[in-house]
């Protein structure tokens, strides 16, 4: 099997309800993405031919998606109150409700399925909370 591998970053806050521990508090992330995709064979003709594809689309495409989550509060549907949310967005602040906790875990995984609903041969994501920690969404 042939593998592409490239990777984004975006920077976002975010908090994990019903967590004992310091990350329950409200803080945030420079996270790393790297996203892996494959074939068996390489393309025969046309512009992408020896490739698995074009790297600039491919890396356009995670990028993308890593700037859907850019700068935004990334907030687990039901968390905060709706009077809350009101409230944040009111000042201004930009949320992203999404309908899971939000771990490294959970946010590899989104960004696998939103690679592979785009028609995407995707192998692998990992998300990289700190420089030490991350983790991989691979099915």
């Amino acid at each position: 099997m042939y593998e592409l591998e490239t990777e984004a970053h975006f920077d976002s806050a975010h908090f994990l309800a019903d967590y004992f521990g310091k990350c329950e508090n409200l803080h945030g992330h420079r996270w790393r993405v790297v996203a892996r995709i494959g074939r068996e064979g390489l393309q025969g003709s046309g512009s992408e031919a020896s490739m698995v594809c074009d790297f600039g689309r491919f890396k356009a495409a995670v990028r993308a998606v890593a700037e859907g989550l850019d700068h935004t509060f990334l907030v687990q549907e039901g968390t905060l109150s709706p009077e809350t949310i009101s409230a944040l967005e009111a000042e201004g602040f930009t949320l992203t409700l999404l309908p899971f906790r939000t771990t490294a875990e959970n946010l590899a995984k989104h960004v696998f399925d939103a690679l592979q609903a785009q028609g995407w041969p995707v192998t692998s994501v990992e998300v990289d909370e700190t420089p030490n920690n991350r983790a991989i969404y691979r099915p």
